[in-house]
């Protein structure tokens, strides 16, 4: 039953039978046949079938928000009876948005000092993306802003907040300041993330509500990207303070605090809400608890990686 449980989540994550097959490990023709049985063994239909997948019906999704449950009180058991014979050990799964990545090492770091055998994987995703990976259970945790729009059902646990600052020339209009305003960043060309990315979306609505629309000149899903173009001296981006503090300021490139007003928004960790969680989530959920008042009392003039060296 667990492994039909299975391909009916892979069915939800990929919308395409082929691919879900392979994201088992098996056939086209035996996931279809494994969901077949499941439906047979529910006396419903699960799945709107067609050339293509079309989609789940009403059975299927109330049965795949079950899949969910099942498969990870299933994964949770063995984590755990596995974590009584040899300690914590094994894989563990964490998605960040883009501005928090550098801070991720605050917290694995200390997490594998404590716990060896764990394996990290660490991707970049969107704040909808991460949220989306932790409902088809891609991972096990996520570093994302808490503050700004909906999470649904998720344990989270705040981490700091996310200050920002104009990254720019000193030669720059502006890049001799102390500080400036939303105001007069609304009047300059910047280089900013994609608009799918909620760290965009949050500096769209400050610099429309301070006076303009943004004017971006150049847009891309990668802050290395933009702290690249920054760099040559010819180009603005607005960053958070830690982000462009853990980048490394040259000569070329001045940090400026952005007030009228000061914003803050908060980052921490999100981890699926269910009970029992996994030994490696717990563990994980208990690391960020004792590093977040470390991360939270930086002041904005530290370096975002001093924490590790602390």
């Amino acid at each position: 039953m667990i492994d039909k449980l299975e391909y009916l989540i892979a069915l939800s994550r990929e919308r395409h039978f082929g691919r879900a097959g392979e994201a088992c490990g098996v056939t086209q023709p035996t996931l279809s046949a494994g969901i077949k049985q499941l439906e047979d063994t529910l006396g419903v239909l699960l799945v709107q079938r067609g050339s293509r997948f079309i989609g789940f019906t009403p059975e299927g999704e109330r049965t795949l928000e079950w899949a969910r449950r099942i498969v990870s009180d299933s994964r949770a058991m063995r984590q755990d009876i596995d974590a009584l014979k040899r300690g914590l050990a094994g894989p563990l799964r964490i998605a960040a948005i883009p501005t928090a990545l550098p801070m991720v090492a605050a917290l694995t770091t200390p997490f594998r000092a404590r716990h060896p055998d764990v394996r990290f994987t660490i991707i970049s995703r969107t704040s909808i993306e991460i949220l989306n990976h932790l409902e088809n259970l891609e991972i096990d945790a996520g570093l994302t802003y808490l503050d700004n729009e909906p999470l649904g059902r998720v344990n989270t646990v705040p981490l700091y907040r996310e200050r920002y600052r104009l990254v720019t020339s000193p030669n720059s209009k502006y890049g001799d300041r102390a500080e400036v305003t939303w105001a007069e960043i609304a009047e300059l060309p910047l280089c900013l993330l994609t608009p799918d990315m909620q760290n965009r979306r949050i500096i769209d609505g400050l610099l429309s509500a301070a006076g303009g629309p943004p004017k971006p000149t150049l847009e891309s899903n990668s802050m290395i990207v933009l702290f690249t173009h920054v760099r040559t001296g010819h180009w603005a981006s607005v960053m958070p303070a830690m982000l462009a503090d853990s980048l490394g300021l040259t000569a070329i490139v001045r940090s400026i605090p952005i007030v009228a007003p000061e914003i803050t928004h908060l980052i921490g960790l999100v981890v699926p809400h269910r009970e029992p969680t996994t030994p490696i989530t717990a563990a994980l959920v208990s690391e960020a608890r004792r590093i977040a008042p470390r991360l939270e009392g930086l002041t904005d003039k530290d370096p975002a990686l001093a924490v590790l060296t602390s």
